[in-house]
């Protein structure tokens, strides 16, 4: 398996950075037509399929959401085997009253907060670098 595993390096070197846009979680039933390379994820559950887009897609293809998000990706390359690094700043984000919907992905974990949220969780999520 690839990717760092320790905890404190991986806290250390996370170096968040903010992907600009808005982004939005929509329901579908069925994909469709939609472009994939309009997806920034997707996830089959029994219920529905989970999309996560641009609300400018999501606009456009005229599909409903709730909430729109900031994608914040954590630059370090996790191993998918790393144990506690989503603890650690989940609780951080959650001591600070913000809520995060987190996706491991191959080589990065990515982390959707409130719009209105992104500034502080960025501030929260930096703050680790500098823990000694």
């Amino acid at each position: 398996m690839s990717g760092e595993r320790d905890l404190q390096k991986l806290l250390k070197t996370m170096r968040p950075v903010h992907n600009s846009g808005n982004y939005v979680f929509c329901k579908v039933e069925k994909v469709g037509n939609i472009n994939l390379d309009q997806v920034v994820m997707f996830f089959k559950e029994n219920e529905a399929i989970t999309l996560v887009l641009k609300e400018e897609t999501a606009i456009e293809l005229q599909y409903e959401y709730t909430v729109i998000m900031s994608w914040i990706t954590l630059s370090v390359h996790s191993s998918l085997e790393a144990v506690g690094l989503t603890a650690a700043f989940s609780n951080a984000l959650s001591n600070a009253g913000i809520s995060c919907n987190v996706v491991a992905a191959y080589y990065h974990d990515h982390i959707f907060v409130s719009k209105q949220d992104s500034d502080k969780a960025m501030e929260i999520l930096n703050s680790f670098s500098n823990q000694e």
